[in-house]
């Protein structure tokens, strides 16, 4: 069966996908439905949804709710997306070099992933943001730091699971070097569950960024959801709406991203696609 087909087969996932793409429409078309600064204040304050030109009301200073969920959405989505890449790629690149190897880097490599475990992640984002100055660069650097650890196991054990495979051994007896053995025949076996992981990694960067924006350690130039909130938290029960629609923005993405994750769980799983 193909990729898609098995993907449809769970309703969940499509429904995540579509919840999905709707967000990144949003993210993509931002500037389009709403070309005015989010920041901008734009007319009465705690007007309460569909009043004064407010589609989802304004909060405390006159701003638009709406245009910050939508310029927000961008903001969740770019950080998630860098966040992820690059721990995805510093987990890879240190979970390969233990599998492969083994011994005494191994030993070393997992210490120094043990360590960084032990630590809370979320407590940890903090001290690294509040260390460097708040902005998009610090928090990308802050998430991935706090999350290449799971994918450094997950890219060891996959690893060690191939490495002593007949084809690998083939590779090792005609003479390829260890670099091209293992990014062009073991890793390329790795990537289903690499990309199932880096999928769910971005929906808890997406809740990381928005809770250090909560705290007031997001950029303050650019608007967030954790912003909305964190702005509106003072006046939730006159205005709720300013906390409430940034808070289903989180959730719904969150929530579709982490469906897609199964989708893809689903469809990449080669234990799965044996069975159909």
């Amino acid at each position: 069966m193909t990729f898609w087909q098995l993907y449809r087969r769970n309703r969940s996932a499509v429904l995540g996908l579509l919840i999905l793409l709707t967000v990144i429409v949003i993210a993509a078309c931002a500037s389009l439905i709403f070309p005015e600064d989010p920041f901008r204040l734009a007319g009465k304050p705690m007007s309460s949804p569909g009043e004064n030109g407010f589609l989802l009301g304004s909060d405390t200073l006159g701003r638009d709710v709406a245009s910050g969920i939508a310029h927000g959405a961008r903001t969740s989505l770019l950080i998630g997306l860098l966040a992820t890449t690059v721990a995805v790629l510093i987990g890879a690149v240190l979970g390969g070099l233990a599998g492969y190897y083994g011994g005494w880097i191994d030993d070393i490599l997992m210490r120094v992933t043990e360590m960084f475990q032990t630590i809370p992640s979320f407590v940890f984002a903090i001290l690294i943001v509040a260390i460097m100055k708040p902005s998009i660069q610090s928090i990308v650097i802050a998430i991935a730091v706090v999350s290449w650890p799971a994918v450094a196991r997950l890219v060891r054990g996959e690893f060690i699971s191939l490495r002593n495979r007949e084809f690998i051994q083939a590779c090792h007896s005609v003479g390829m070097g260890d670099m091209r053995i293992m990014l062009a025949e073991i890793l390329p076996n790795c990537l289903s569950p690499i990309i199932v992981a880096g999928s769910l990694m971005v929906a808890t960067a997406i809740l990381i960024e928005s809770g250090l924006s909560f705290l007031g350690l997001g950029d303050p130039n650019i608007i967030s959801w954790g912003f909305q909130i964190g702005a509106g938290r003072t006046v939730l029960r006159s205005a709720w709406w300013v906390c409430t629609f940034p808070g289903v923005a989180i959730l719904l993405t969150v929530l579709a991203i982490n469906l897609v994750g199964e989708g893809l769980n689903d469809a990449l799983n080669p234990r799965l696609r044996e069975r159909t």
